[in-house]
């Protein structure tokens, strides 16, 4: 493969790099917004949760067990919300660590194209061409 051909495979290789970078740090804001959502919802669904528990009780029974009927559909629902915000968490570092490895990728691939240009310019652009069969004999 011609040095110029490596230099553009390495090159297109680079920006390929870069787009899959840029996907990256679109899913890793996705997952970060996500998460940022569920924590919100989390702490709302315990502050609502902290009201009820804090109100009077009720009048009657029928009351009552509406209550803590209430109470604990509304514990069940903070607590699948925290677990939910949990994975969220566990999904949103997984994204950020592969942004990171593909900004690596992207480097690495640049790097490569920057040196293989810059030994090509040191050696020049004109190829040395060898010399001819020599004829005659080492004697001559």
């Amino acid at each position: 493969m011609s040095d110029k051909r490596r230099v553009a495979r390495l090159k297109r290789l680079a920006a390929v790099r870069a787009v899959a970078k840029q996907a990256a740090a679109a899913e890793a804001a996705s997952a970060e917004g996500t998460l940022a959502q569920l924590l919100a919802l989390a702490d709302r669904t315990s502050r609502l949760s902290a009201d009820y528990a804090a109100r009077a009780t009720p009048d009657d029974g029928d009351a009552l067990r509406r209550l803590v009927d209430f109470r604990s559909g509304l514990a069940g629902v903070e607590q699948a919300t925290r677990a939910d915000a949990v994975r969220a968490r566990l999904v949103a570092d997984a994204r950020l660590d592969e942004l990171s490895q593909a900004e690596r990728r992207r480097q690495a691939a640049a790097d490569r194209a920057d040196a293989l240009q810059r030994a090509l310019a040191a050696l020049g652009t004109t190829p040395q061409l060898g010399s001819r069969k020599a004829i005659g004999t080492d004697l001559d």
